[in-house]
This record gives structure tokens, C-alpha cells and sequence, in this order.
């Protein structure tokens, strides 16, 4: 991996954590939807990522051990690689959850069927919370490994002077 490959990296995955919070929060939104454009009560949406790159993991790895240790050397008494892997994530799509929606009793609201029960989307706030959490976490975390790269690319240059 070249030396803004982690960048790169960290960038897609900053894209796809921020696609991650706006489903979350469309969820959080629509909570109380009970009519759609489609008819039905809002359905909650999750988001499906897949790595990006030309291959899967064991072809990069195979490729980088095919002889021996291939760019393994020892560091410390433990054992790293050099690996260059295209890495990064990619936003898949934005998936509907065809769970039942959560009925409940009131003949009042507009959206009451003849027996007085309304549809209401399955979503639970501490769920979606949760999910805002960890997308809130991973963003943070490949922020920081933008900007600790930028330090060490810093450093270098003032080595270099």
C-alpha cells in the first residue's frame, strides 16, 4: 500500500459511516410513520457494506505469502506483513426490513383499520441508537487515523529538510 492508500482507505470508510448515521437517523425520523408514499407504515432501512478491492482476503493473502514468508519480517519478536491490500468499504445499498409492523390500539388516529389498530414501523429507538453509536466510533477512528497519517507525513517532510 502506497503511502496515501490508507487515506484512501479511511476516507471510504468515513463515506460509508456517514451513510450509516443518515439511515439511523432517517429511522429515528420515521419512527411514528404510518402512511408512506407506497401506503404502509415506514419501513426501518439498514445499510450493507462490502469491502472494495479486486479480490477477497485469502487471494491477497495467498498472493503475499506465495514464497514463504513472503514480505514478512520480524519486527520486535513479532511477526508482521507488509501487505497491500486495496482495502476500503463500500456502501452496498440501503436494505428495507421486511419485519411485521408493531400494531397498536387506537380507533382515533386516521390510519386506524376497521378493527382500530394502526400499523406502526417496527423501530426500536435504543437499536438505532446503538447503530448511531457505533457509526459515531468508527468515524471518529478513521478521522484519527486521517490525521495521524498527516502528522507522520509531517515528520517526514521535517526529517527530510
Amino acid at each position: 500500500m502506497n503511502l496515501f492508500g490508507v487515506m484512501d482507505v479511511s476516507a471510504s470508510a468515513l463515506k460509508a459511516e456517514r451513510v450509516r448515521a443518515e439511515v439511523v437517523a432517517a429511522n429515528m425520523a420515521n419512527a411514528e410513520t404510518t402512511r408512506t408514499a407506497d401506503g404502509g407504515p415506514y419501513q426501518r432501512h439498514h445499510v450493507a457494506f462490502e469491502a472494495e478491492g479486486d479480490g477477497s482476503f485469502r487471494q491477497s493473502l495467498v498472493s503475499h505469502m506465495s514464497d514463504g514468508l513472503g514480505s514478512m519480517r520480524r519486527f520486535g519478536g513479532a511477526v508482521t506483513a507488509d501487505t497491500s491490500v486495496d482495502g476500503g468499504v463500500a456502501v452496498t445499498g440501503v436494505i428495507s426490513d421486511a419485519s411485521a409492523p408493531l400494531r397498536r390500539f387506537d380507533p382515533q388516529h386516521p390510519d386506524a383499520g376497521p378493527d382500530g389498530y394502526v400499523s406502526y414501523p417496527d423501530i426500536n429507538p435504543l437499536t438505532e441508537m446503538v447503530d448511531l453509536m457505533g457509526a459515531q466510533r468508527s468515524y471518529g477512528a478513521n478521522a484519527s487515523a486521517i490525521q495521524a497519517e498527516k502528522n507522520m507525513v509531517a515528520s517526514s517532510l521535517e526529517i527530510l529538510k
